[in-house]
This record gives structure tokens, C-alpha cells and sequence, in this order.
């Protein structure tokens, strides 16, 4: 069990070692006009990882914990509106380093990779007045959630529960065409849309039934080089044999504990963005976290996907 301090000390010498060996990444969210940023890149993208702790409720919650508590490891620390500008200014650098930990994780080596999305409510559905994000979010239905107003999440896991992308799509986005959009990304501009990732070298996705369409799923293989488990839903065509279609829902499982943990440990439940931006920026860190946790359960001998006991509060 690691103190706060010590895990920030820890997060903060990788997070740095990554900015150093990457400069031009780095040089992607300097190059602005105005007064010189107080933190630095590596200072902003390890409190940006650090803050998305469910233990904190709020980004509120830890600008407060931060004012209190990490002024002497972070003596030129802004107001919280500064920290929050300049944490959607190193979105590209909290993408690069997500993944960039994938990578030492051996994602690009894993077996397979499973596909996925969940809901990301961005107000109550029955609200009055105005929107948040009108332009993107809308109204839509999650088995978790029902019916409700925001986004859709869809996220890329190996076998590990390793994130090695993400994509954001309206609540009434079906989940046949984001991953149509998600496959088109990844593989016909490789690099324009970083925050999708790069595929694992088995480039086989697993799917679930909501992705079903024998049809859609030739066309994405006959287009990109990948191959597609996914169990029909009916009328579909033949039903799998139970076994097969257990074994794969078992596989599939992975995933489900990798938005678990999103949604609770690292608050995704609680977000509730006004900015594209801003969920954008929080997303890659989380990302970011998870993966790095992942990192630091390996070294200490832990279990990869046991974050509870990592801190000490």
C-alpha cells in the first residue's frame, strides 16, 4: 500500500521521463500565445492523472485536497480554473502517454482486444432549460443507465484490461455504426485521431450481440485486417452452440470490469462535462490511470486489475 505522496513522486518521474523522451509531443500544447503556463507539462499531466481518484467526488473535491495537501510538491499551483485550461492544453500529451504505457504493457502483443461502449449521462434526462454539449450530446438508451441525455463511450481493452482507445459518440448512436467509425479511424488515418489507438498485432475484436450484423462485420473484413467474434442476435443467423457462445461471453467479461472501474474508481459516473474538450482531456487521464496502475500493480507483484488497496488515504 503506497501513500499519496509516494505514488505521486512515482507517477511524476514516469509521467516526466515520458515528457523528456518525447519533446515534440510536449511542444504540441506549448505552442500558444500569452503568459507562461506555472506548472509544467509533466506537472499538469500528473496532477490531470492523479485528480480522476473517485476518492476526491469532484475535481472540486480535489482542488481542495491539492490546496491542502500538495503545496510543497507543487509550490507554483494555480486556481483551479488555470489547472483546468491548462489540463485540456496537454490533451494530446495525456493520449501519447496513455497509450505510450499500453505499449510497455505489451497491448500491441495481446491476444485480442475487446470492444465495447457504455453511457455517459451529461444531465437528468427530464430536466428543464438549457443544454450542456447540444451540438454532440443527445437523448439515448444504456442498459445501465435507461434512457437518458449525454454520450456514449465506446473503449478498446486487451485481455489484460489494458485501455488502448477510446471513442465519444452521441447517447443515440447505435453501437454498430461508432464501431464502424472507431474501425474507420484506426485503420484508414492511422495517427489523425490518436486517442483511438493502435490495433494489438492478433487484430481480433470481440464483440457482443449489439454489434451484430454478419454483413457489416464481411464488409469491416474485407476493408481493414481484422476478424470479428461476435455472437448473432436473432434473425441474424444460426445461434452459436452454448459452449462457444459462453467461452466468448467469458472473454468478453474483461471489459466490463475495465468500465467498472472507469465509472466508479475513477468517477466517470459523476462527470458531468460542459466542454468536448474537458471530457476529452479527463477521459485520457483516466485512461492514463488505469493503465499506470495496471504498471505499478506489476512491479509491486499485485494482481493487475486490483487498484483497491494500491493507496493508503
Amino acid at each position: 500500500m503506497l501513500s499519496p505522496d509516494t505514488f505521486l513522486t512515482v507517477l511524476y518521474t514516469r509521467v516526466d521521463d515520458f515528457c523528456k523522451a518525447n519533446p515534440a509531443v510536449v511542444r504540441q500544447c506549448q505552442g500558444r500565445r500569452g503568459p507562461q503556463r506555472a506548472l509544467s507539462v509533466s506537472e499538469v499531466v500528473t496532477l490531470s492523472i492523479f485528480s480522476q481518484w473517485e476518492r476526491f467526488g469532484s475535481e472540486e473535491g480535489f482542488y481542495r485536497f491539492a490546496d491542502q495537501r500538495l503545496r510543497a510538491l507543487f509550490p507554483r499551483l494555480p486556481n483551479r480554473t488555470q489547472f483546468n485550461r491548462a489540463q485540456r492544453a496537454c490533451f494530446r500529451v495525456l493520449v501519447a502517454f496513455f497509450r505510450f504505457i499500453a505499449e510497455e504493457l505489451g497491448a500491441s502483443r495481446s491476444r485480442y482486444e475487446v470492444l465495447d461502449r457504455c453511457g455517459l449521462a451529461t444531465r437528468t434526462c427530464g430536466r428543464r432549460g438549457g443544454e450542456w454539449l447540444p451540438e454532440y450530446a443527445d437523448k439515448g438508451l444504456c442498459s445501465r443507465l435507461g434512457f437518458f441525455h449525454g454520450l456514449h463511450l465506446l473503449t478498446a481493452s486487451t485481455a489484460e484490461g489494458v485501455i488502448t482507445g477510446f471513442g465519444l459518440g452521441p447517447a443515440s448512436a447505435k453501437d454498430q455504426p461508432m464501431a464502424d467509425a472507431f474501425f474507420a479511424m484506426r485503420y484508414d488515418s492511422p495517427g489523425e485521431w490518436p486517442w483511438v489507438g493502435a490495433p494489438a498485432h492478433g487484430r481480433i475484436y470481440i464483440l457482443d450481440k449489439g454489434f451484430s450484423g454478419p454483413r457489416l462485420h464481411q464488409g469491416w473484413q474485407a476493408s481493414y485486417p481484422i476478424s470479428i467474434f461476435c455472437a448473432p442476435q436473432k434473425g441474424h443467423g444460426p445461434a452459436w452452440p452454448k459452449p462457444l457462445a459462453r467461452w466468448v461471453a467469458s472473454l468478453r467479461q474483461i471489459v466490463e470490469t475495465v468500465h467498472g472501474k472507469l465509472l466508479n474508481w475513477f468517477r466517470l459516473e459523476k462527470e458531468r462535462p460542459h466542454e468536448l474538450s474537458g471530457i476529452y482531456a479527463r477521459l485520457a487521464a483516466k485512461a492514463g490511470l488505469n493503465n499506470f496502475c495496471i504498471e505499478l500493480n506489476r512491479q509491486l507483484g499485485r494482481a493487475d486489475l486490483a487498484f483497491a488497496g494500491l493507496l493508503g488515504w
